[in-house]
This record gives structure tokens, sequence and C-alpha cells, in this order.
């Protein structure tokens, strides 16, 4: 997962990692608001899902304490960070002015 994981951020298209776990309520609610973003953007940004229980080291490397956390990558380089429920328009807003 490492090496693709670095792979994907590297991209010149904004990349919006979602750390979440199957457990966690706000990660559910967050899931369809990601879905249309995407929707909006469509190849504008790139959403990937990082599930924490499965991805420890990724979690622990980027100090994810809590779920769900958002980090957006341009160029390889992190350029925002959130934790918690964002709605659409702010996120949309968000990648649009990194």
């Amino acid at each position: 997962m490492k090496s693709s994981f670095n792979a994907i951020i590297e991209s010149k298209t904004p990349v919006l990692v979602d750390f979440y776990a199957d457990w966690c309520g706000p990660c559910k609610m967050l899931a369809p608001i990601l879905k249309q973003v995407k929707g909006d953007l469509g190849e504008g940004v790139k959403i990937i899902k990082i599930d924490v229980d499965k991805n420890q080291a990724l979690a622990a490397k980027y100090q994810v304490r809590g779920v769900p956390t958002m980090l957006l990558f341009k160029d390889g380089k992190q350029v925002w960070r959130q934790s918690g429920v964002l709605q659409k328009n702010e996120i949309i807003t968000i990648i649009n002015s990194k």
C-alpha cells in the first residue's frame, strides 16, 4: 500500500485522502458527501479512502488520531488537513483554493 500511496499523492491533480474506519458514524456520514464532491469536480480531484484499522502504519505516519480525517495533497505535499465532517461546498472550496 505504501509505495502505491506515494505514487498516488505525487499526482498533479489534487488528492483528497479520507482516513476512516468502518465502525465510525461520522465516517459513514462523510462517504456520500465525498461522492458528491467527486461528482461535481470529476477529474479535477482524486479521492481515496484509507481504512485506519487496515493501514495503521500509514495512519501513524500522518498522525491520524481521530476519524474521519481528511488530508489534501498536491504534487506530493500535504496542503490541508481537517478532522470531522465537512459539507460538500466547504470541501470543494478548499480543494479549489489550494
